[in-house]
């Protein structure tokens, strides 16, 4: 602790005080309430909160007392807490359904500097902290363990424009409380489980069939509202036949009943304004504009509210890589689910938006600057991208465990890599290892490979990979932040926000 006293003393007596080559200090986080000042400083080993004063956030923060009226404050859940209740520009916030929102997906706890560096002078909110219950176990980490990172960033880079945190692809009850449980401002309920994915292989018999097995009600419900029925949606025109109806009512039916609970038990009754996501793209099934809007108006009929809705478009969307698909369908498509969604209030949601760059023009061109894009884990990309650059030994390492171990990915992500792009290794020199990350083959092994990296261990129980990942990126961290800022404001621009 002693290299901090220095900048304690500093801080209490109000001086400037410069970087070291053992302390870096992060000027934007300087702040003062009441009669304490706060800064946030990283040594060698980690970044710390440095507070001078007294009062009542000086006693709440946990500390090591290092002088008088000085205090070195780790970076824990408690603290982030204290932080919380006294600046509220560290806690998660909605945004609603008239501003564009980013899910930026933070896989390591230290991409949100970068991510601020990137949004905060674009007509675009943060969601800073957005994890899957597969991405929390795949890295072993918790939903407070996100939450915790995004807020110290935001601390660290004194953002006051407000920034989100989503439960992302939430499927169970449980782990929805949960989340809402812990501050998340976003909730993304993935309907998948309840989508019936085989009506698809129905007959138009059997369809019928089953049809006719439904409650009275309901049926009456469906064919009074959409047989033979045209909807005008701002010079859109959807029709439905009998056929159509019958196929939707089975498709969707349980995942609408779903979606209702879901808002009426938790969204409703959570004392804060949420904003709620409908996410029916983790399916076979292509949503098609008709399905669009036979699910939104189900919604709008049994009184559900949601921010944004994500449909399963044409083409593919696969992990880390541009889209794949007829570009023309997309834009006819893209242009009809557009016009939907503004009909109905909410945004249109993009999932596995990263590097999508053939589509985010025309994305920009129909959704006019009002949509969710998700992204995640382009952003791990770039931090490999920096190993690649500055430590290619433990590069080439990393490389050649994520080939052998491929396949027990693909058991979480769907994929089409071309392997035999993939130059091997041994013909590779070391200046040449990033254009690994320019290869959508080498991409994709290494973007899907990512949980397997972060906790592989060796037989007495170290960690191959991680500890010095993680201290390469410390010690590259501007390298890093730069690396963000550069591809994810590539999204940004091309996406016209």
């Amino acid at each position: 602790m002693e290299h901090l006293k220095q900048l304690v003393v500093a801080l209490k007596n109000g001086n400037v005080f410069e970087n070291t080559g053992d302390v870096t200090v992060y000027e934007k986080s300087l702040t003062h309430h009441d009669n304490v000042s706060l800064v946030m400083v990283r040594d060698q080993k980690q970044k710390w909160i440095l507070a001078a004063g007294e009062g009542n956030l000086f006693e709440d923060l946990e500390g090591t007392v290092i002088s008088d009226n000085g205090k070195v404050i780790p970076l824990t859940h408690e603290n982030r807490l204290v932080l919380n209740r006294y600046f509220d520009y560290t806690v998660p916030r909605a945004f609603g359904t008239k501003v564009a929102t980013m899910g930026l997906g933070d896989r390591l706890g230290i991409a949100s500097p970068g991510h601020i560096e990137t949004v905060r002078d674009h007509n675009v909110k943060p969601i800073l902290a957005q994890q899957s219950i597969r991405e929390l176990t795949l890295t072993n980490r918790t939903m407070n363990d996100v939450i915790d990172a995004a807020s110290f960033a935001v601390f660290q880079e004194g953002y006051t424009g407000g920034f989100g945190a989503d439960g992302d692809h939430l499927k169970e009850e449980e782990d929805i409380k949960m989340a809402l449980s812990l501050g998340m401002s976003m909730l993304t309920l993935d309907c998948s489980d309840h989508i019936q994915n085989r009506v698809e292989g129905l007959t138009e018999e059997e369809i019928s069939a089953e049809f006719e097995g439904l409650p009275e009600e309901t049926k009456s419900h469906y064919n009074e509202e959409y047989v033979n029925k045209e909807f005008d949606l701002n010079g859109l025109s959807i029709v439905f036949d009998e056929k159509t109806v019958k196929k939707f009512a089975l498709l969707y039916g349980k995942a609408l009943d779903y979606m209702v609970h879901v808002n009426d038990t938790y969204i409703k009754q959570a004392d804060r304004e949420i904003d709620f996501e409908i996410s029916i793209d983790e399916t076979e099934t292509v949503t098609s504009p008709a399905a669009h809007f036979f699910v939104a108006n189900e919604l709008q009929q049994r009184g559900v509210e949601v921010t944004s809705l994500a449909p399963r478009f044409c083409g593919e969307f696969q992990k880390g890589i541009d889209y794949i698909g007829d570009i023309e369908q997309f834009e006819k498509e893209l242009r009809e689910h557009a016009l939907i969604a503004e009909y109905n209030g909410y945004k249109l949601s993009i999932h596995s938006g990263s590097d999508k760059f053939t589509a985010f023009p025309i994305i920009a061109k129909y959704t006019n600057g009002v949509l969710h894009v998700k992204t995640a884990g382009t952003n791990w990309l770039e931090a490999v991208r920096v190993i690649a650059k500055v430590n290619p030994g433990l590069y080439r390492r990393m490389h050649a465990y994520a080939l052998e171990h491929l396949d027990e990915a693909l058991q979480y992500y769907h994929i089409t890599p071309e392997m035999s792009t993939i130059a091997p290794l041994d013909t590779v020199s070391d200046a040449e290892l990033p254009e690994y990350m320019n290869n959508d083959a080498a991409r994709q092994v290494i973007h899907v490979t990512y949980g397997l990296l972060l906790t592989a261990k060796d037989e007495s129980g170290n960690f191959i990979f991680k500890d010095e990942f993680f201290a390469t990126l410390s010690d590259k961290e501007d390298v890093y932040r730069q690396g963000l800022v550069k591809h994810i404001g590539k999204h940004v621009e091309l996406l016209n926000l």
